[in-house]
């Protein structure tokens, strides 16, 4: 299995790194939106995990995304839990996804709760709902702190 070979990570706190997390998705800088695994419980009835991603006022986003007022956009922030649910998808289906990469379906229910800007850490918590006919089905939501940045329902398969 991909994670008996996976690097653990040192940080206490921390199940996976980036190091890791370049292991398991195909997206790369400036596109790839998850520093760590926090926790992943893959053999509950509802996967989940939880992955941390520690917004920099260096990201490329903000160069535009608004000048002298930066938010994270929240397609971003979509794409934030879609690669956590990415990471989950690939490690609990692991032989179904083998050799495939994940592209994202759609978005439902999509609420964004408070503006995300450089210093934030999010803490992004997605479960893996079901699988049907090759499809994904998650919940996800973002938090900064104590408070609910974002939460969705989206879908995604491995193509």
């Amino acid at each position: 299995m991909l994670t008996d070979t996976l690097p653990k990570s040192t940080k206490p706190g921390v199940l996976y790194d980036y190091a890791a997390i370049l292991q398991i998705l195909p997206h790369r800088y400036p596109f790839l939106y998850i520093d760590q695994v926090l926790s992943m419980d893959l053999e509950a009835e509802v996967p989940t995990i939880v992955a941390q991603k520690n917004v920099s006022f260096n990201e490329p986003f903000f160069q535009g995304h608004f000048p002298g007022e930066p938010v994270m956009p929240g397609v971003i922030q979509i794409e934030t839990m879609a690669q956590a649910g990415a990471i989950l998808a690939g490690l609990r289906y692991e032989t179904e996804c083998a050799g495939k990469r994940p592209a994202f379906m759609g978005v439902d229910a999509c609420r964004f709760r408070r503006p995300v800007r450089p210093g934030d850490t999010l803490d992004v918590r997605v479960s893996l709902d079901k699988m049907r006919r090759g499809i994904l089905f998650f919940t996800g939501e973002i938090r900064c702190g104590d408070q609910v940045v974002c939460n969705a329902t989206f879908s995604a398969t491995m193509i």
